[in-house]
């Protein structure tokens, strides 16, 4: 896959009604490609694999001015939130225990554009600072390249979680947040879900995002995105 999402300060609720048009999703998830040159001036919206040589090493600009990236609403009344809730601490690293992945976590913000950041090692996962911290209410974005340069990334295997495996968040509070996978699914970078993903939830969500589908020789990107949900179970401490 190529880059992922990032965003800078977490304060405030998502303007979702105002939100990005699906012109500007799309620009958001081309970053989860893998680029090494300037940005183009033409608009683009998908992923590309950093093993070609039109790669980029930022997301395009759009021919439009889109509206900025969305920010995850952390609005809601105590006595609606379903499930264990922790208060923001950043995360520091993420585990997947079935898939043998352990990665530190870059903050993420968004660029000039409006559109997300992306990790800029391919070994690393980046949290979306604009939303809420994993495990605190709302839902948490991680995301991670799939390849760079034709060779597996971070989330190269993301695809293959089921329901019930577990995702865990360390965080600079020393706690250790414990997310059960709801879901796995597919969606073509023209239809993302950007309300399922970044929109109010009653509880303590995570959502790890990165590129999938069938790879476009010709334009140099994947198609679709794979999200994978999760909600928040139980908090362990951090252990060395």
């Amino acid at each position: 896959m190529s880059k992922v999402i990032s965003l800078a300060g977490r304060t405030g609720a998502v303007a979702l009604a105002v939100v990005l048009s699906l012109a500007g999703v799309g620009l958001v998830w081309f970053a989860l490609s893998s680029p090494a040159s300037p940005p183009p001036t033409a608009s683009g919206h998908a992923i590309q694999d950093p093993a070609e040589p039109t790669e980029r090493a930022q997301p395009t600009r759009p021919s439009a001015q889109p509206s900025q990236a969305p920010r995850a609403d952390k609005r809601g009344a105590p006595d609606l939130i379903n499930g264990p809730v922790l208060p923001e601490s950043d995360p520091v690293e993420v585990s997947i225990p079935r898939l043998g992945v352990r990665s530190s976590l870059v903050d993420l913000g968004v660029d000039e554009a409006g559109a997300m950041e992306v990790p800029q090692d391919p070994a690393v996962a980046g949290w979306y600072t604009l939303g809420p911290a994993p495990g605190a209410l709302g839902p948490a974005v991680i995301a991670g390249h799939v390849t760079w340069n034709s060779t597996p990334a971070v989330f190269f295997r993301l695809a293959g979680l089921r329901p019930g495996d577990r995702v865990s968040v360390a965080r600079q509070d020393g706690k250790r947040a414990i997310f059960s996978v709801s879901r796995v699914e597919r969606f073509a970078k023209t239809q993302f879900p950007t309300r399922a993903v970044f929109g109010s939830i009653d509880h303590a969500g995570l959502r790890l995002i990165t590129c999938g589908g069938a790879y476009d020789d010709v334009n140099h990107r994947y198609l679709d995105n794979v999200v994978v949900f999760g909600r928040l179970v139980a908090v362990r401490p951090v252990t060395s």
